[in-house]
């Protein structure tokens, strides 16, 4: 059988843990061909580091796209993240027209903020046109700020003003709106259902069903996994795991890399020190 291919259409920044340089790794050991298509370089990824340098590849995305499709090349799966611009979206959603067949895997982590706040770069118009592009995919991995830009409510009030934030029954709701009617499947990242742990609660458009996926909580901001667990994520889908099953592998790998990077004492901005245990992803 040919081995798996998956488009993933992603930031590349040169150092620093995070997007392409955590996609390609995690989805090769995974036993999937990855084939990027940069939305930007960048020197460094932009959380704790200035000056950074910035190419943007905008109008490389559809040439790259054209020839692709001269080429008549078919993908198993297509995976984006963070995006630049309303037009790096409105290019996305037309990649996905183009190169979507009947049992393409569609996975859009719609990377828009964190914390309750957008990040810089992302406008109102911006998160709406993430909204639309993630109506296409199969499957969605938004954080709780995401889940709430994408159901257009206030972050504050997401989980009852906070009240509600360890509620399965809350969470286990939230996933099911982000659905859409059932219409896609979500793991809902940051959802943690007691202080000291955080997990995913995942709806499986599938079965009909949400469950949730917890570990302890490694208590450090550490860059890059949210692109970690998305990417475990594409790779345990790709090769046949539920999506419950495929997030608790993401779920414990990210603590697994976390507690080995805290351990060290590593420079959190320099992200996960994940590649020593590529191997714990090995297909057995």
């Amino acid at each position: 059988m040919p081995t798996p291919r998956a488009a993933v259409i992603h930031d590349l920044s040169g150092f620093g843990r995070c997007s392409l340089t955590e996609v390609i790794p995690i989805l090769s050991v995974m036993g999937v061909q990855c084939c990027p298509l940069p939305t930007a370089f960048l020197s460094t990824h932009t959380g704790g580091f200035e000056g950074f340098t910035f190419l943007d590849m905008t109008e490389e995305l559809p040439r790259a796209a054209a020839h692709w499709k001269s080429l008549d090349l078919k993908f198993q799966a297509i995976y984006s993240g963070f995006l630049g611009s309303e037009r790096q979206i409105d290019i996305v959603a037309g990649f996905i027209r183009t190169f979507r067949e009947k049992d393409t895997l569609v996975m859009v982590d719609p990377v828009m903020g964190d914390n309750g706040q957008a990040y810089q770069t992302y406008t109102p118009a911006m998160c709406a046109g993430m909204a639309r592009l993630a109506a296409l995919a199969d499957v969605i991995t938004p954080n709780l700020t995401e889940a709430a830009f994408l159901l257009g409510r206030d972050y504050g009030q997401l989980l009852d003003g906070g009240r509600a934030v360890h509620d399965e029954a809350a969470l286990r709701t939230l996933a099911q709106e982000l659905s859409l009617g059932g219409k896609r499947s979500v793991a809902l990242t940051g959802a943690a259902l007691a202080p000291g742990q955080t997990g995913a609660m995942c709806f499986d458009a599938r079965t009909g069903r949400a469950e949730a996926v917890q570990t302890e909580f490694v208590a450090h901001p550490l860059h890059g996994t949210g692109d970690i667990f998305a990417s475990v994520l594409t790779g345990g889908l790709m090769r046949g795991d539920s999506l419950l099953d495929a997030a608790a592998r993401a779920v414990d790998f990210i603590h697994a890399c976390a507690l080995r990077t805290v351990a060290q004492g590593l420079s959190l901005r320099e992200g996960v020190d994940f590649e020593p245990l590529l191997g714990q992803l090995v297909p057995r």
